[in-house]
């Protein structure tokens, strides 16, 4: 199927969000549709750039875009527009093209870039943990801040050894005694990324609270990134309750495959059939890449330690029992523009994923003089006080207590007490705490209000915008209407295409004879020898059905053919046996040793439009496009702005 140069591809530009230009004059009125000079351009600029492959004078491109929106005018009068699979195709297209338009996309950036800085360094913590329940009270909240705050008082003089046990819900808390170890970006919950890295070495933070409930984090040293290894390892498991024999054993187990590989013995041979490890004994040993956090302290420091590849660890002590590591690659931090998607991919599952949106609103605000009725916003204050939980009545209680006063005003909206408290029922847990649920959801719900204004301008704000809309929208009607128009009518009007090609036979023609038939290909001399008189008694459409079904079956397979039509050159078969090429070399099948041609040489040219398919399709759509374009410039009146259209440069 024949696409068009207007056709969208799909792409989004590098948008640079410039705000709408003073009105632009009317270029040209198509049936009545005015299209404006900036539109033209826009098109224009786009497609005929110095790359473009077909680049097209002015006046050369103004004829295109007349047929290009005649036949959009066409798709519009034939309702296109309105039917659901073409509304629901814009929409989606126009929910994607908005996204960075309703967030602080330099923002974004600055973050993914501090995101990079932070994966050049390690960063070695301990931290004390205050959980915090799911959908905590005030009173919860406060008082686990409150015990965060007296845990970082006693660590100032009493250190974590200590403290960390008595006071941190960490539930390894008894093993590491609130050590964790080296960290790098994009490993930990981002409150805590940040604290650790903007914390200096040595000192202790205040309460850092996360989605697991407050943390006070002491950072005990920075140290450049190590990068990532991938190693083999051979693995003698110790159980946590072993007996000592057992552990004994393990140890001479372990030593004597040292010796063994000391002595030369094949590592992933050894792997396989000593390794007690069986997600990795079968890949002998090889596990997958990994860095600084992934592993225990002591395999990953082992591991680290290794700087040539191929170079084989002594046994190494972990709670797991013991292991011998070989290192196989390393690797450093890829460059920015290769982990960036990765980084953005990440950012969107944590608290940055809004930041953007939280700094664009706060601009849109100011634009847009927000201002919040101070009066109905105490109403709602003193409504959530007396009602305390969020229960089945929320809603009906705040009916009775009148509250559908104006709350909120921006731009031309205005916002009512009863939709902030309709979005306080819609999004709160059941019987969660009313003045914490406000806290919490107008921020969220004015948020919600304003981009969703924001959405409904951006055609209006934007030229780049709305051009890519209009963009989307004739291109998503050129495709529909051009496809029913000329596309599938050419592909499927048989008579149309034997018209055309006996009309247009000579441009067909051939410089070089070609031979249209069937290379045959046979397991042996007695098959090829019925297969030939088969050949001589079945129509020529039949033949391939015919041996796929009487002469081949499910089980054994005695022939197989090859249709075309080839010219000298394109087949050693056909040169060979064909045009009787007697120097040509040709390699069979040793499956079907037994080759031979039928058909007819056309020294003329083709003999039926099926011959050339591809290019009479081709052409007979290009014909068909141009009486189209004649009935639709006779249809719908043009008329150019000559003034207008000599100021446009080329």
């Amino acid at each position: 199927m024949k696409t068009t140069k207007f056709f969208i591809g799909f792409l989004f530009l590098g948008l640079s969000f410039v705000a709408r230009a003073e009105k632009s004059p009317v270029l040209m009125t198509i049936d009545g549709q005015d299209v404006t000079k900036a539109e033209f351009e826009y098109i224009y600029r786009k497609n005929n750039t110095n790359n473009a492959i077909d680049k097209k004078t002015l006046d050369e491109y103004v004829e295109l875009f007349k047929n290009f929106k005649l036949k959009v005018v066409e798709a519009q009068h034939r309702g296109l527009d309105t039917l659901p699979a073409f509304v629901n195709e814009l929409r989606g297209y126009r929910t994607q093209l908005a996204k960075p338009y309703l967030t602080d996309v330099s923002l974004e950036d600055k973050l993914c870039r501090e995101a990079y800085d932070r994966l050049k360094y390690d960063v070695e913590v301990s931290h004390i943990l205050i959980k915090i329940k799911e959908n905590p009270s005030s009173t919860d909240t406060l008082s686990a801040y409150q015990k965060a705050l007296r845990a970082r008082k006693r660590l100032l003089t009493e250190g974590f050894d200590k403290v960390a046990p008595d006071v941190s819900d960490d539930p390894s808390v008894a093993q590491n005694k609130g050590y964790l170890g080296f960290f790098t970006g994009g490993m930990l919950v981002y409150p805590f990324e940040k604290a650790m890295y903007e914390l200096p070495v040595g000192q202790i933070s205040q309460p850092v609270r996360t989605f697991y409930g407050y943390h006070v984090i002491k950072v005990h040293s920075r140290r450049p990134t190590r990068g990532q290894v991938q190693v083999s390892h051979i693995f003698k498991m110790v159980k946590e309750d072993a007996s000592e024999t057992d552990k004994a054993k393990a140890y001479k187990e372990i030593k004597e495959i040292s010796a063994r590989l000391k002595a030369g013995e094949e590592f992933e041979k050894i792997a396989r059939l000593e390794s007690d490890d069986s997600g990795s004994a079968g890949r002998g040993g090889e596990l997958t890449w990994f860095g600084v956090g992934r592993m225990v302290r002591e395999f990953e420091d082992a591991a680290f330690a290794l700087t040539t590849k191929g170079q084989v660890s002594e046994p190494v002590k972990t709670a797991f029992g013991w292991h011998i590591i070989r290192l196989n690659d390393r690797r450093g931090l890829e460059p920015y523009e290769k982990k960036k998607p990765e980084i953005l991919r990440a950012m969107q599952r944590d608290e940055r994923s809004s930041m953007g949106r939280t700094v664009l609103v706060n601009r849109l605000k100011k634009e847009y003089n927000y201002q919040v009725n101070d009066r109905a916003m105490k109403e709602v204050t003193a409504f959530m006080m007396r009602t305390q939980y969020i229960d089945a009545q929320f809603v009906s209680k705040a009916e009775a207590a009148g509250l559908n006063k104006p709350l909120a005003t921006y731009a031309n909206k205005t916002l009512y007490q009863n939709d902030l408290i309709n979005f306080i029922a819609l999004t709160s847990p059941e019987n969660s705490e009313a003045m914490l649920m406000l806290a919490e959801k107008m921020e969220p719900f004015i948020q919600d209000q304003i981009l969703a204004y924001e959405d409904t301008q951006l055609e209006n704000k934007y030229d780049e915008f709305r051009f890519l809309m209009q963009e989307y929208h004739d291109g998503i009607l050129l495709f529909d209407v051009s496809n029913a128009e000329v596309w599938e009518k050419a592909a499927k009007d048989v008579e149309g295409l034997k018209s055309y090609f006996e009309q247009h036979r000579d441009q067909y023609a051939w410089a070089t004879p070609h031979y249209k038939g069937r290379i045959v290909a046979c397991k042996d001399a007695a098959t090829a020898k019925t297969v030939k008189k088969l050949l001589k008694k079945l129509p020529a459409d039949s033949v391939g059905s015919y041996l796929n079904t009487r002469v081949n079956n499910d089980s054994v397979k005695l022939v197989k053919t090859e249709v075309g039509i080839w010219k000298q050159g394109d087949n050693p078969v056909v040169d060979k046996y064909a045009f009787k090429a007697k120097k040509t070399q040709v390699t069979v099948d040793e499956e079907f040793p037994v080759v031979f041609v039928v058909g007819k040489m056309l020294k003329k040219g083709p003999e039926a439009y099926t011959d050339v398919r591809g290019a009479v399709t081709s052409d007979y759509q290009n014909e068909l496009d141009r009486l189209w374009i004649e009935q639709l410039r006779a249809k719908y009146p043009i008329k150019v702005n000559q003034a207008v259209l000599k100021t446009i440069k080329e």
